[in-house]
């Protein structure tokens, strides 16, 4: 009887939902005991407090507390550090409300407006990059996360088949790929592994490193798989090779039809990045603009 009392108290808090409200969620997670919600809720009644200010008053909980419960209050699914896989690096993963995330959140409000929301077609991106260490596969990966928050059905390709990331920073299996896939030895859905706790982003690492990764991106195979995988994701992302280095980054923007070039705050060369926008934009694929990485 206790249980089912205090059940309904933390699902009555005002703006909640039934078994939907912070209460509710946080004493589900484990965060507080069915004693301390009751506390809270008559604390909130008597001073008129929204639950989640009551709590901290009383020091049940904290300000990553209620973050964590809102998020899930409104389907927006987050990481806690120190229960996943996938590396912290990956911030949007595991902080979507710091200030790198609202950036990262502003840079993909300007993606959808002037690429994905202006064509039904346009679901494709390249991420790109001049030189070295600009922190393209970053910005990917976070990319992809901050995408699949929205809801969107979100892929990430690790097409740098030269030095792949993307299945470290998502603590993945790396036996199986995109280089599989390319080499006709598998379907391109076989080659995609989920995110446990990220229900909207899915990955497709590299696999095995092959000796000709150029020649694989240029295979008829590759804008097949392409075709293939628009019908299911709203949003794919290809992470690539530094493209001063290795003409892979254009071949996969021009099977993307769009890129994003990644620079690097007080290190990457501004005729290398022109270079690059140029040979990008003369193999007719869109080059949206360049993304300033600061972290």
């Amino acid at each position: 009887m206790e249980q089912e009392n205090v059940t309904r108290i933390i699902d009555s808090a005002p703006g909640g939902r039934s078994n939907r409200s912070i209460g509710a969620i946080l004493v589900h997670a484990g965060r507080l005991t069915l004693k301390q919600a009751e506390q809270i809720a008559l604390l909130q009644r008597e001073k008129g407090l929204r639950f989640g200010d009551a709590a901290i008053e009383l020091g049940l909980l904290t300000l990553a507390d209620i973050d964590f419960a809102l998020a899930r209050q409104f389907d927006y699914p987050y990481l806690i550090r120190g229960e996943s896989n996938v590396s912290e690096s990956v911030i949007a993963a595991y902080a979507p409300f710091s200030p790198q995330v609202n950036a990262l959140g502003a840079l993909r409000g300007q993606l959808m407006q002037r690429w994905f929301d202006t064509d039904p077609d346009r679901t494709a991106l390249a991420i790109i990059s001049a030189e070295r260490n600009d922190g393209r596969s970053f910005i990917a990966s976070n990319l992809a996360v901050a995408f699949s928050q929205l809801g969107q059905r979100t892929l990430l390709i690790d097409a740098d088949m030269r030095n792949p990331s993307q299945h470290s920073l998502f603590g993945l299996s790396n036996t199986a790929g995109l280089s599989a896939v390319l080499a006709g030895l598998m379907e391109a859905e076989a080659a995609i592994q989920s995110i446990p706790g990220l229900p909207d982003l899915w990955v497709m690492p590299t696999g095995t490193v092959p000796p000709n990764p150029l020649e694989l991106l240029a295979r008829p195979l590759f804008p097949r798989a392409m075709k293939d995988l628009v019908r299911s994701f709203d949003i794919i992302l290809l992470d690539s090779p530094c493209a001063s280095d290795h003409a892979d980054a254009q071949a996969v923007a021009v099977r993307a039809g769009a890129a994003l070039i990644v620079v690097r705050k007080n290190a990457t060369r501004s005729w290398n990045v022109r270079g690059v926008s140029e040979r990008v934009t003369h193999a007719s694929a869109t080059v949206l603009g360049t993304v300033l990485n600061d972290f």
